[in-house]
């Protein structure tokens, strides 16, 4: 995996992402497209490892509803960073500002996504959200 290679893929990744919290895109299904099955999510609340498609498809409903009822428009990736580890998996850190169609910032968040490359293609298998400071 290259550094160029990864970071167009999370920019695919995150298109999608907008698309659906904004409502262009309605199926959540399809953001199964990039994450992966295992998953690991991670916040301040606690870490969960979502074992199947189902539990992913929820997590990411819940989410996109949470948008869509914020009256989300797009993200903004504020500084953002993509490494490689190996040849099969690179980290992206960045943070975003979440804002509405008038340009109002709903909320900021700085994450770590770990993406990797397996039989089934690139996926993101891992968010660390990070602290507040």
């Amino acid at each position: 995996m290259e550094a160029d290679e990864a970071r167009r893929w999370f920019d695919s990744y995150l298109a999608d992402f907008i698309a659906l919290g904004r409502g262009d895109l309605d199926d959540v299904r399809r953001i199964l497209d990039h994450y992966g099955v295992p998953m690991l999510i991670s916040t301040d609340a606690g870490t969960t490892v979502l074992t199947d498609a189902e539990q992913v498809h929820a997590v990411a409903r819940q989410q996109v509803d949470g948008m869509r009822a914020a009256g989300y428009d797009r993200s903004e990736e504020l500084t953002g960073e993509t490494t490689v580890l190996n040849r099969t998996c690179a980290v992206h850190r960045a943070r975003f500002a979440r804002l509405r169609a008038d340009g109002t910032e709903i909320s900021q968040l700085e994450a770590t996504y770990v993406i990797t490359d397996g039989a089934g293609g690139r996926r993101v298998s891992a968010i660390i959200v990070h602290s507040e400071r």
